[in-house]
C-alpha cells in the first residue's frame, strides 16, 4: 500500500543542452521544468534563489560544492543584465569559478555552445516569462 505522494527535488542526472526557455521554465532532454534551474556537472537541478534581485553565496552552495569541475559559470539574471553582488562574485572567485552574468536568453545560448565544445561550463538560469 502506498504511503502517499512523494515529492522529490527536481533533478536530471546528466548534462543536456537547453532546448527552449520562457513561460516561466525550461525544456531539455525531452522534459520540461517550471521555475529556475542549475545546470551543473552532476546534472540539471531545480533552483529557486531566495531573492532573485539579491543573489547570495547561499543560493550558489550547490555550484560551489562542484567547483572542482567548473571553470565558468553563466548566470542568467532574467530578462535583463544585472551585475552580481560583489560578495557573491568574490566567493565564486575564491572557489575558482569565473562568473559571467547576462540575460537568461544569452546565458542559455552561450551554455549550449560551450557544452557542445565540452567545456567545463555550468549555468544558473532564472526563469523568464
Amino acid at each position: 500500500m502506498s504511503s502517499g505522494l512523494i515529492i522529490r527535488d527536481a533533478h536530471f542526472p546528466g548534462r543536456a543542452p537547453i532546448d527552449a526557455y520562457g513561460n516561466g521554465g525550461f525544456r531539455f532532454a525531452d522534459m520540461s521544468h517550471r521555475g529556475s534551474i542549475l545546470c551543473l556537472p552532476s546534472g540539471i537541478h531545480g533552483w529557486e534563489p531566495a531573492d532573485r534581485d539579491v543573489l547570495t553565496a547561499e543560493d550558489f552552495a550547490r555550484v560551489i560544492d562542484e567547483a572542482g569541475d567548473i571553470e565558468i559559470l553563466l548566470v542568467g539574471m532574467g530578462p535583463d543584465l544585472k551585475p552580481l553582488p560583489v560578495g557573491l562574485r568574490q566567493r565564486l572567485r575564491e572557489a575558482g569559478i569565473g562568473a559571467d552574468p547576462m540575460s537568461t536568453g544569452a546565458a542559455v545560448r552561450t551554455f549550449n555552445v560551450l557544452l557542445a565544445e565540452e567545456r567545463a561550463v555550468a549555468a544558473a538560469l532564472i526563469a523568464v516569462d
